[in-house]
């Protein structure tokens, strides 16, 4: 099989980190998370940190507007006057996601990937999900001292993160199937079973 990639969103609390980490190791490929944030930081030469501040999330302000600031290439010249921007971290992160894809197999989580590799060939666009009452149980098994209320307003909250960003960078809806070849209900499934569909669907989709 050629080399592919797989990109995977995922809910709040539906165990989607813990799948790609399974994937990864299944597959033999390696996987990348916040292991960007500091590719990213490498290239740019801006701190680490500033990425961290922006991973997968956007101001107040930013909510506001309807895909403002939609992806649109390459990185601004460090003379630029937004060079540490938060448009401009993600135009890097975006550029690394690419640089990777291209590199060889690999499995990308988050940060928009599935757009960003729309065009990109041997690309497989996973996203997870899972009733509320599965999210709460597995949140509850890392968040002891929260309250089922808290538990809720948190993934509510993330989601939201998620999904402004989703919408800022690409003006896209973040849970539309349109963007995804693959949607997998892993509290139906459990990890390993998303684990074994996605592999199963790799040579399907890539000969």
């Amino acid at each position: 099989m050629e080399n592919y990639v797989i990109t995977v969103a995922r809910e709040s609390g539906s165990g989607g980190h813990n799948i790609t980490r399974k994937l990864s190791a299944t597959l033999g490929i390696p996987y990348y998370d916040r292991e960007l944030l500091r590719l990213a930081s490498d290239v740019s030469g801006i701190h680490e940190g500033l990425f961290g501040i922006a991973d997968e999330r956007i101001g107040v302000k930013e909510m506001l507007f309807a895909a403002g600031h939609a992806y649109s290439g390459e990185p601004l010249p460090p003379d630029s006057d937004d060079y540490v921007s938060t448009q401009n971290l993600f135009r890097f992160q975006a550029k690394i996601i690419k640089e990777l894809a291209a590199q060889g197999s690999c499995i990308i989580l988050g940060r928009c990937s599935n757009y960003l590799l729309a065009d990109h060939p041997n690309v497989l666009r996973v996203f997870i999900h899972a009733p509320m009452e599965a999210r709460i149980e597995r949140v509850a098994s890392f968040s002891l001292a929260w309250s089922r209320k808290e538990m809720i307003r948190h993934i509510r909250e993330e989601d939201k993160r998620r999904a402004g960003y989703y919408h800022y960078y690409t003006g896209l809806e973040w849970r539309d199937a349109g963007g995804y070849d693959l949607s997998l209900d892993s509290a139906q499934l459990g990890e390993d079973g998303c684990v074994a569909l996605i592999r199963q669907a790799l040579p399907l989709f890539f000969g």
